[in-house]
């Protein structure tokens, strides 16, 4: 098979930053997404209806200014002590889903959740609202290539004490976190990256240390990367896709912060990691269907044609070193 074409996708986990940067990396997401959701761990974060609001207008006229036909869905992020009443405010402004931070995790987390205890509140105004709890699911105090581990018992406690709650856990790098979604209740799902599917933490540490491929949680075994590509193409509804697209500048990133910039080579990974299984006919339910259900949206209208052309991927895009910079890829995307 030389080209393919399936529904236009949705990438359900992107940071597209804020200031002079969010217009392009918004541009670029709709350039073979036709839904996305942005993350809230900007600065400021997005904590209120009136900030999620604002963010919102700016990607939305970001989209606008490119050209393209794209739908951004928006997020907020649980903080102590924010509230109730902040939370349907967020809800109320548009909110899609509200994402957990263990205080420290990751990028601009230090304001994060220490424990769901100091969230107990907000989860339940979540629950009553129906809005949906994306987690980065890292104990920040655990050695590092164990932390998505360690956190699990968390959500065992947030399942049992918001039994109404639904739950994704995004981005999962490990076959104990695949194991662990498939026995929780069907109202938990998950989210994988394009580059966890593709790479290994030798691509971080192999023949030399590689900051591109630094993200948290961090690129684990092959062993993983093998339970991830088998949930990915399983047709389980309770897996689907999210970049965690997450751009740096040069300098930042070459100084290893964490997040890889995954939106430009997102499409021609997966397409590469479904053809290695054997499983190119099950890209589009990946892509376009399952996180759309367990989000109860409408399915995108459009198309994404994937052809078999190499490219090389740029040392720069956007002003940001991207995900397999300097690699020859084997497919290309673009909306039909």
């Amino acid at each position: 098979m030389d080209i393919l074409e399936i529904r236009s996708p949705d990438d359900f986990h992107v940071h597209l930053r804020q200031g002079p940067g969010l217009a392009a990396y918004a541009a670029r997401s709709a350039e073979h997404f036709g839904r996305f959701l942005a993350m809230p761990n900007v600065v400021p974060p997005l904590v209120s209806g009136s900030g999620v609001a604002d963010y919102g207008r700016a990607v939305r006229s970001a989209i606008a200014a490119s050209g393209r036909a794209s739908t951004a869905l928006l997020s907020f992020k649980l903080v102590p002590g924010m509230g109730r009443d902040a939370v349907l405010s967020c809800a109320a402004a548009g909110a899609a889903a509200g994402k957990y931070y263990p205080a420290g995790a990751t990028t601009n987390s230090a304001d994060g959740v220490p424990d769901p205890g100091s969230v107990s509140a907000e989860l339940s105004a979540m629950e009553e609202a129906g809005v949906p709890l994306s987690i980065h699911g890292e104990d920040p105090l655990a050695p590092v290539l164990e932390r998505e581990g360690a956190f699990l018992p968390v959500v065992d406690r947030i399942l049992a004490a918001h039994p109404r709650l639904r739950v994704v856990l995004e981005h999962l790098s490990t076959a104990e976190a695949v194991e662990a979604v498939r026995a929780w209740p069907e109202r938990v799902a998950a989210t994988i990256t394009s580059h966890h599917l593709s790479f290994t933490v030798d691509d971080v540490l192999g023949e030399r240390l590689d900051p591109t491929y630094f993200c948290k949680p961090i690129l684990k075994t092959s062993k993983d990367r093998a339970a991830l590509l088998e949930a990915a193409v399983s047709g389980s509804p309770r897996f689907f896709f999210g970049s965690d697209s997450a751009p740096h500048p040069p300098a930042a990133k070459a100084s290893g912060a964490a997040g890889s910039y995954a939106a430009p080579v997102a499409m021609s990974l997966l397409a590469a990691a479904f053809e290695e299984a054997g499983a190119l006919d099950r890209l589009e339910g990946f892509v376009s269907e399952r996180g759309a259900r367990f989000y109860g949206l409408a399915l995108n209208a459009g198309r994404l044609a994937l052809e078999r052309r190499p490219w090389t991927v740029p040392e720069l895009i956007d002003g940001s070193r991207p995900l397999a910079a300097g690699r020859t890829l084997s497919w290309s995307a673009a909306r039909a």
